[in-house]
């Protein structure tokens, strides 16, 4: 059964791409769990994985019968508000591991967005390191208009990208924004006309793969903990992160 998403590996390059355009890829439970499946069956030499949408949207977010009960499949919100708390939390802990996979440290992950990225569709293209989008792209935190909160490990990566006060400001009106806003709040890495978006992601990948491998990933996990250390803790981890290296390139045993 397709799950409404799918994988395809080109050597270090995986692409993940959502596949229900009918729907504007709007996504299911069973396309999270999906997605965290394929970070299980990434071949070793992967190091940058693309996410994508097919058609004109990026993603409309939660499917609507995820929202009416009409999943059939135990997952609608109805079914899971009747399970115990802890039980339903866990559920969601296992919904959120088919995005946070995206954050893991050997590997680049790159949102290619064109048209809508909505609720769900926003945070998909947060949990990516990097964000290309089209200019006619959209983000929208549209959670709140449903009565429900961002759950999808969002909120945290919205808040280190644009700050508190104006992560609080998109998810609490649910309003929309526009590309070159985005690019101005530090959401989108680059905005390019719609037809060169292949070709901007396909370079952004380029420039990734020319430097080392061990040299990114150290150079990822030093910036992605810099907010919860002090500076004299970032500098010591940067101090580590070079020894490390200079070992490896001098080929210095343990």
């Amino acid at each position: 059964m397709n799950p409404g998403v799918r994988l395809n590996c080109d050597g270090p390059v995986a692409t993940v791409t959502l596949c229900r355009p009918d729907v504007l890829n709007a996504q299911t439970p069973q396309m999270w769990r999906a997605m965290y499946d394929f970070s299980r069956e990434l071949p070793g030499d992967v190091r940058i994985v693309v996410v994508r949408g097919e058609g004109r949207a990026f993603s409309a977010g939660l499917d609507l019968s995820v929202v009416s009960g009409r999943s059939g499949t135990g997952d609608s919100l109805a079914e899971m508000a009747a399970l115990p708390p802890e039980e339903c939390a866990e559920r969601i802990a296992g919904l959120q591991a088919g995005f946070t996979w995206l954050h893991r440290p050997d590997l680049i992950s790159i949102a290619a967005v064109q048209g809508h990225a909505i609720g769900a569709g926003f945070q998909l293209a947060l949990a990516c390191d990097l964000r290309v989008l089209t200019s006619d792209a959209t983000f929208t935190m549209a959670e709140v208009t449903l009565g429900l909160v961002p759950d999808l490990a969002g909120t945290g990566r919205l808040v280190e990208l644009v700050g508190y006060a104006r992560a609080l400001e998109i998810c609490v009106t649910g309003r929309r924004i526009d590309a070159p806003e985005a690019e101005r709040l530090g959401l989108a890495t680059v905005v390019v006309p719609p037809p060169d978006l292949d070709a901007a992601v396909q370079d952004l990948a380029a420039a990734i793969l020319n430097g080392s491998r061990d040299a990114v990933v150290e150079i990822k996990a030093l910036l992605a903990r810099a907010s919860g250390r002090s500076p004299a803790d970032q500098q010591r981890a940067e101090r580590e992160a070079q020894t490390r290296r200079l070992r490896d390139l001098a080929g210095v045993g343990e």
